[in-house]
Parts: structure tokens; sequence; C-alpha cells
């Protein structure tokens, strides 16, 4: 749990969080691969590949199909704007904007760092870097004084209610970053992960959507030295739709799959063939039974903190799951004792969706949606149950061990 703690709170961006992956991978001796350059690769041995800072693909090469896990790297929050100064009055703030959907009013009166990347002039050209502020800023709520009617419904208004304080005075960002040409700076949720409950069961932090499936992903990568095929693809811009090169609609996943299978003497026919045998997890977390609202969830179907991994159905195909893979996974769960629970929204409310279903337009691979319970989705500050996170790492395991063949009919699974 520590590491996951720790994980969480210096990750501000998906820039931080590739850059921690990154360390943790090298340290494990992965070795790191180039878009840019012609790979070799050896069976048995882990390697990784990062695109535009924010996303990152690593494997273990084996044998048999494919067992990938995808989760995404990005989080709600705030994102700067560039020429980000504006004057009121006295003071001066940041012109940002919504990243993502978040629940606006958590990031009120809240700590925030900014963090993500700056581009800067090099002798050859231009270098990209992961920044992170030294200091913290806030966006200051209207007092009740003055808005009497605040707590009778607030709808924070996103260009006027939403600007975080910068200085007192005038104030120049240039002076905080630095000479730069251009950026991708975020403002987001500094609060540190703690522990709650009579029990200290649960877990509070920013980012857990979904930086706990990234990290328990690695995690799970990490703890199984098999003989298999095992992939993550932890991936950016998920929040926005993923309709980015480095996110799910891109080419990053099957791209660097395709490589892998070239680099091992693998032609075309035998990768489709192998993708078609495959799994693909897509990792975001689910909506718990709220203890304040329980008429909010599904009849049936609702996933409790506390009660293990959650397997998603939508009939719309919002999540990617069908009858054959939640099959397969409970399959696994059940022979390696690993609790799950079921999640369907409420049939009159709008579902959400993952990376998954936007994966697939990218290449063929049956598919399931997984994830951990948790309440507060999007805001500034999320909750979970900590025994969840040990389970989502024994199940991931338990996927990566699995000897697993997809067929036209049913699987094959050991």
């Amino acid at each position: 749990m520590h590491g996951l703690k720790e994980f969480l709170k210096d990750s501000y961006t998906a820039y931080q969080a590739v850059a921690n992956l990154k360390k943790i991978l090298l340290g494990a001796g992965f070795t790191e691969l180039n878009e840019g350059e012609k790979w070799t690769t050896e069976a048995g041995k882990g390697y990784f590949v990062t695109r535009n800072g924010s996303s990152l693909i690593a494997f273990r090469l084996g044998e048999g199909s494919y067992k990938i896990v995808a989760s995404h790297t990005d989080s709600p929050c705030l994102k700067l704007k560039e020429h980000a100064e504006t004057e009121s009055g006295p003071y001066t703030r940041l012109n940002a904007e919504e990243y993502g959907g978040c629940i606006l009013y958590s990031f009120l009166d809240r700590p925030l760092r900014l963090a993500g990347r700056v581009v800067r002039s090099t002798e050859t050209g231009v270098a990209a870097e992961p920044y992170v502020s030294d200091r913290l800023f806030t966006v200051p709520s209207l007092a009740i004084h003055m808005n009497r009617e605040v707590n009778d419904g607030f709808k924070p208004d996103r260009q006027t209610d939403m600007l975080p304080l910068f200085s007192l005075g005038k104030g120049e960002l240039q002076e905080l970053l630095g000479e730069t040409l251009s950026y991708d700076l975020y403002l987001a949720p500094a609060a540190e992960p703690y522990e709650s409950g009579a029990h200290g069961e649960f877990l509070s932090s920013p980012r857990l959507d979904d930086l706990v499936g990234v990290y328990g992903s690695l995690c799970a990568l990490l703890a199984e030295d098999t003989a298999q095929n095992c992939v993550i693809a932890c991936l950016d811009s998920e929040e926005i739709g993923s309709r980015t090169r480095q996110g799910a609609a891109g080419d990053f996943l099957v791209s660097v799959l395709r490589r892998v299978a070239l680099s091992q003497g693998i032609g075309e026919e035998e990768f489709l063939r192998t993708l078609s045998e495959s799994l693909l997890v897509s990792l975001d977390n689910a909506h718990a039974l709220h203890p304040n609202r329980p008429e909010k969830c599904d009849p049936t179907n609702r996933p409790v903190l506390g009660g293990g991994i959650v397997v998603k159905g939508h009939a719309g195909g919002a999540y990617t799951t069908d009858g054959l893979t939640a099959a397969i996974v409970k399959k696994i769960f059940g022979g390696a004792n690993v609790a799950y629970q079921t999640f369907y929204n409420r049939s009159d409310m709008r579902s959400g969706s993952t990376l998954g279903a936007i994966g697939l337009s990218q290449m063929s691979v049956p598919s399931v949606d997984l994830g951990l319970a948790q309440l507060a989705m999007h805001s500034a500050v999320e909750t979970m149950a900590k025994s969840d996170f040990e389970t989502l790492v024994a199940g991931l395991s338990a996927i990566f061990r699995a000897k697993l063949r997809v067929t036209a009919s049913g699987a094959e699974v050991e």
C-alpha cells in the first residue's frame, strides 16, 4: 500500500506517472525501446516503450496468446492555457480550462500543484521535459455571505469561478517556469493520500481513477515471472475521449504488438490469429454503492467497497464485456480465489465509457471491462477500500499466469 500511496502522490499528471513508471521498470531490469529505432527482443525478457512522454506500454515476452491490461494515466483537472496570466484588480490569476469531466466544486479551496511538461529551445531544436512546480495554488470560492443561495445549488462558471489565484500584484509565469517555448501544464490536486475509517480501511486520494489501475497492472506484471505474453498499456487522454496519438484511439498499442511480433519473426497471419485468441482487459474504476444515495445504483448490480474486482457490463457497448469474456475472467478469478462483483448502470442513467471500446476500433481482440469500486469519481479526492487493491493485483496476476486461448465458441483456460 505504501508504494501505491507514493505513486498517487507523485504522479500529478500523465507525464509524472510515466516518468515514475519508467523509473520502476528500469529498476526491475526492463529494457527501454524507442519507436524511432529498430527493435531486437528476446523471449523471457521485459521491455517498455513510451509515446509523447505520457503513455507507456510494458511487456514480458513469452508464448501463447497476449494477456493485455490497458489503463489510463490521465485524470480530470484544470489545464493551463497559453498567455495564462490575467489580471483582476490587485491580483493575477491563471487562465485555465477544464480537462476531463471534473466535479468542479471539489477543486475549490484545495491545494493545486502546477505540473505536466514544458518544451524548451535547444541548440539543435526543442526538448520536452516533465515539470512540477514547488509552489501550490488555489481556486478560492465565494464566501457564503456573498452568495447566500450557495447551499441551495451552485453551478460554477468555468471561465469566471475556476481560475486559480497566481500572485498578489503582477505575476509572470515565465519566472516560475524558466524560458519555455510552450507547455502542457495542469493544475492537479496536491492533497496527499490518506487512510480513514474506524479501522483505517479506506484510502482517499486524488487520481484513484485510474492510477490505481496503472499501478496495479504494473505490480502484477512485475510479480509474475511467467512464460506467457503479458502486456500493460498505460495510455493517456482517456478522460477527453482517447482521440490522440498517445490515446486508445491512436495506434500505439497495436503498433507495439505488431513490432514485437516482427522482432520475433512472427508474420502478419500468425499475429492476427494470435490476437483473435487473446484477451484485452480494459481496466478503469467503477461506481460503488453510495452510502448516502443508494437509489442511484442498479437494483441488482451494485458493487461495494471491499467487495473485490468489478466486472462491468453495458448493453450499449460502453463497456466491452460480453458473456464469454465475463466467464473467462470469472473462471480465472474463481481458480485463484479472487473476489469479484458486477456493475451495471441504472437503465435510466447514461453510462460513461472506457478506453476498451475505443481501443477495439484499432484492433480486434476479445475484451472485458474490469475495475475497482470507488466513491466520488472525478472529484479532487476519491475514495476506495484498501483491501480491493490487493485483490486487484491478485486477479491481474492470475490473468497473466493463465494459459488462455479464446476460440470461436469458447475458450481454453488453464
